[in-house]
């Protein structure tokens, strides 16, 4: 896990376990190094508990009382505390969010067009909603998104609070929201039979693909049905029937989708990833974990939705109006010839390398070789998300600027981020610049400040990133804990390298209860040779035997030892 350091080292603030020492309890920092400090006299701890402090002389001043460290859902909310320094909202913030809107403008009443949601079955905030109607040989999509410019005026204190956080923070126990849960889980979430405020991109899209036309206007919309992604696949699939008011529109977003996704999937990386999703007993604990691969209908919403970004991004480019771009620039050439080194050392196929490859042919090279680096790993049986990590590392990240500069990893020529407002705040500026030029009432933002907003944007986005990624990691380590506990400790793993560092080797590997967990085997450990990193860091090679640890080859492990509160899991290779 990451972070800054704390106690006398670094923040003021920080979570820590409640330990005796003697007579006296200490605060032992948990998330970060930093030195013990003993409590002031007048604060009245619970041993063996989680706490938030605050350093105050050398010494520990109780903030409050947090949990159990044993507990999942207690460490992972510490966790959030601890990493952004706060959780909910101010009294000031929550007052705005629950008065009425203040401004509002003539919109197109639509609550009358059949109209579905699809999110995942344990959403609570829907951003986005579809129509979609036959128009000869085309298809009329309507997109409609969540108007939050309705509702967070600009410079007030929800406005000025959304954007110091940038996005809302999901983890598996909660959610610490962009926006107050009135109105990010209430007014401005599209629940189905709830008449809502919203923004909709209206497209006209050929048999072939082709955008024929687009208007974006404010309107008034009912959602009539929500759907989660294992019913819209259940009904894809025959083994249940559509809602019969939505079934049609459905049916025409299904078959506009399997066109861009024709259009568009020769210009994309293929990668395999895949996001937890755990299940919790009602201590808090987690008793079951599920990967959920991308599927049909997870590829409706994202095209649709890939579809108004980039439509909304190319009007803001062409009116030259001041905005925030998502952008995904080309790969150095030289990063690629790295990354050609590091997958011939796995024996991967790759395309052929021409010289002088620029930036543009550095991007084709990344993609067609995501594509024969999947097809071998298909092939052989392992190492899909290894060999995948090793191509987007080769990338540079994507991220917020106030130019245009295109999204490579989606081989569009314009992107940015408009159909989450409820959780993201770029998509809220987006959304003001584009109803600035519509006739929505709306201001755009200045240059100046939307290269501000872009900036900070993407560290809050890094930030958290990273918090969902740990408490990832602390659910799955206590997952882990409990199933060695059930099933017995003295058992093998079946698992596969998911990266090297000179320390040792990262082994992602399947368990029981329908995780895949991720540890650690110190070189320090292996008796039997001494290892190094090879020149492309791919593999440990041995100086004596030769033997190699590379990435993606299939290991079986032992667990050693779970520190189910960091999300640290240590193993050793199986005899």
């Amino acid at each position: 896990m990451n972070g800054t350091p704390s106690g006398r080292t670094g923040r003021p603030r920080f979570v820590a376990t409640v330990e005796r020492r003697g007579r006296y309890p200490v605060a032992v920092p948990l998330f970060d190094r930093g030195p013990q400090l003993p409590f002031e006299r007048k604060s009245r701890p619970r041993a063996g508990s989680l706490a938030w402090i605050e350093e105050r002389g050398g010494r520990a001043k109780l903030l409050q009382q947090l949990g159990d460290p044993a507990v999942a859902r207690d460490v992972v909310e510490a966790l959030v505390l601890d990493r952004l320094g706060r959780r909910g909202f101010p009294k000031a913030v929550e007052a705005e969010a629950e008065a009425p809107p203040s401004h509002d403008v003539e919109r197109r009443d639509l609550t009358a067009l059949p109209t579905f949601t699809v999110d995942p079955a344990t959403a609570r905030d829907f951003d986005d909603a579809v129509s979609a109607e036959q128009a000869g040989d085309s298809v009329r999509l309507w997109i409609h998104i969540a108007d939050v410019s309705a509702w967070v005026r600009p410079a007030s204190a929800l406005d000025r609070a959304a954007e110091e956080r940038g996005n809302s923070v999901y983890v598996p126990t909660s959610v610490e929201p962009m926006l107050p849960h009135v109105l990010s889980s209430g007014e401005c979430s599209l629940s189905p039979g709830d008449e809502r405020l919203a923004v909709t991109t209206e497209i006209l899209l050929s048999g072939r693909g082709e955008v024929e036309s687009v208007s974006f206007y404010r309107s008034r919309i009912r959602s009539d049905v929500r759907l989660d992604y294992d019913g819209l696949d259940r009904i894809f699939s025959g083994e249940e029937q559509p809602p019969p008011q939505v079934a049609e529109p459905i049916e025409l977003a299904r078959r506009a989708a399997a066109v861009l996704t024709g259009l568009k999937g020769e210009g994309r990386l293929e990668v395999t990833s895949s996001e937890p999703d755990f299940e919790f007993d009602p201590e808090g604990n987690p008793t079951a974990s599920h990967r959920y691969e991308e599927t049909e209908a997870h590829l409706l919403i994202e095209q649709l939705m890939i579809l108004a970004n980039e439509q909304v991004a190319e009007f803001l480019d062409r009116s030259s109006t001041p905005a925030i771009y998502r952008v995904h620039e080309q790969p150095d050439p030289e990063r690629i010839e790295r990354l050609f080194e590091q997958l011939a050392s796995l024996e991967l196929p790759t395309p052929p390398l021409p010289e002088g490859a620029g930036p543009t042919m550095a991007g084709d090279l990344a993609v067609e070789a995501s594509r024969m680096v999947a097809a071998e790993a298909g092939r052989r049986g392992y190492g899909a998300v290894p060999f995948g990590s090793l191509v987007l590392r080769s990338l540079k990240p994507a991220r917020y600027l106030e130019q245009n500069l295109g999204h490579a990893g989606l081989g569009s020529t314009a992107y940015t981020h408009f159909t989450s407002p409820i959780r993201r705040y770029p998509d809220l500026l987006v959304h003001r610049a584009l109803l600035s030029q519509v006739g929505g009432g709306e201001e755009a933002p200045d240059t100046g400040v939307a290269a501000e907003v872009a900036v900070h944007c993407s560290e809050t986005e890094r930030e958290a990133t990273l918090i969902e990624r740990d408490a990832d990691d602390i659910c799955s380590a206590f997952l882990l804990e409990r199933e060695l506990f059930e099933g017995g400790w003295d058992r093998k793993f079946e698992g596969e390298v998911s990266g090297v560092i000179e320390a040792g080797a990262f082994i992602s590997f399947a368990g029981d209860l329908g995780d895949t967990y991720e540890g650690f085997v110190p070189v320090r450990r292996l008796r039997e040779d001494w290892y190094s990193l090879n020149p492309e860091e791919t593999a440990l090679i041995g100086s004596k035997r030769g033997k190699t640890i590379r990435f993606g080859d299939p290991v079986s492990v032992v667990v050693r030892r779970v520190r189910p509160a960091l999300g640290r899991v240590d193993l050793d290779f199986s005899s």
